[in-house]
């Protein structure tokens, strides 16, 4: 099944319950907003989910595209990706917990077809601060399937203070065995969708009060589930990254690992410019700049003469048009090559500086202090520069 394919079957059975979609999934947050890119469906919604009525009504879905660089590290393995696309669903005061995950359990199990003997779902188990979400618990051991309860695995927040709830996790078995153990016991129970019971916020000091409305705010992600469902290992091996593995291997060897970041990062770029995002040396224009720089990194390590500029564009074209950003396809270039050019001109100063006497020692803080604020050498790119010598 196709990624367009599961985007649209999920907006259609979501629309077919009653649920008005949100057109608009820019990764930028709107005016005023502190963080630098949308990080999940549900971040625009949050006045919304604190009780002000949506112009569009109290059943919400979308397919928002997000960003996340504290994923950066974790980029390699088989589910994580710097952008990616979630579907969500939102009752705003409207339906309860159960309603939405009796809905998920429907569409995963008929309308897409998974083997309801592959599906594990976790459950929140209570605390000293709330009860158990036995509502949760009760729907699913009435569907058969099988529940592990967690606390902290199971109580959502976007952060130290704001709204916040249980959740329900529903995971999908991804080995080549019968399904065995629980999620938190054993990695190939991969978890797509989160349905979360938002019904507090949470006050600097820690403690909990009720919102104004009780809602549910689900997020499943589109990459991670195509992966599933096409029988793949990776979020890299579903069909969303076609061209770039036919393509991409025909101008550079790279081993797994590194494939997987320079897939990922260029294509993050790509999406992030094609929102209206231009390198730079602060906020959004850093990530993208430092998405760069590590393609940049790990490709020059092995082979100093590979250039961006032989990116076939096909892979800048589909990923602009999988997306639906009208952005040219020949000025995302433009971008990438200039941010080579400025990166290649940096490494050069960069040894030139750390060939001093001064910097053959061990670097202490101060020295990284020095080599940032006199000659914009970010402590990254030392460690690089270090780890050639």
């Amino acid at each position: 099944m196709k990624t367009e394919h599961i985007a649209r079957t999920f907006v259609e059975y979501f629309e077919e319950r009653g649920h008005r979609r949100i057109t608009g999934s820019t990764l930028l947050p709107p005016p005023g907003d502190p963080v630098l890119f949308t990080t999940s469906g549900m971040h625009p919604l949050t006045p919304y989910l604190e009780g002000r009525p949506h112009p569009m009504g109290r059943r919400l879905v979308n397919v928002q595209r997000c960003l996340r660089t504290t994923d950066l590290e974790e980029v390699g393995d088989a589910t994580h990706l710097t952008v990616f696309e979630m579907l969500g669903t939102w009752s705003l005061g409207d339906y309860e917990g159960p309603q939405s995950l009796a809905w998920g359990y429907d569409l995963l199990t008929e309308g897409l077809g998974i083997d309801p003997g592959l599906l594990h779902a976790t459950v929140y188990a209570g605390d000293e601060r709330t009860g158990q979400d036995s509502a949760s618990l009760e729907l699913w051991q009435n569907r058969g399937v099988p529940v592990e309860l967690t606390v902290t695995d199971n109580w959502w927040s976007n952060g130290p203070t704001g709204p916040c709830g249980p959740d329900s996790e529903i995971f999908l078995w991804s080995g080549d065995t019968p399904p065995r153990s629980t999620p938190t016991e054993d990695d190939r129970w991969v978890e797509v969708w989160n349905h979360v019971m938002m019904r507090h916020r949470r006050l600097d000091d820690g403690s909990l009060v009720p919102l104004p409305q009780r809602n549910v705010d689900t997020g499943l992600g589109m990459e991670r589930l195509a992966s599933l469902l096409q029988g793949k290992s990776s979020v890299f091996e579903c069909d969303v990254f076609d061209p770039w593995r036919r393509l991409v291997p025909r101008i550079w060897t790279l081993d797994e690992p590194t494939r997987r970041l320079v897939h990922d990062h260029l294509r993050s770029a790509v999406v992030v410019s094609g929102d209206g995002v231009r390198p730079g040396s602060t906020g959004r224009g850093y990530v993208v700049r430092r998405l760069v720089r590590r393609v940049l990194t790990v490709l020059w390590r092995d082979d100093p003469t590979r250039s961006l500029g032989d990116l076939p564009s096909e892979v800048i074209e589909h990923t602009l048009d999988h997306f639906r950003q009208d952005t040219d396809p020949g000025e995302v270039r433009r971008m990438l090559l200039d941010e080579e050019r400025r990166f290649g001109r940096l490494l050069e100063r960069g040894r030139q500086v750390l060939a001093r006497p001064r910097f053959r020692r061990p670097l202490v803080e101060e020295d990284l202090h020095y080599l940032h604020d006199t000659h914009g050498l970010p402590r990254d790119l030392v460690r690089t520069l270090r780890e050639e010598e």
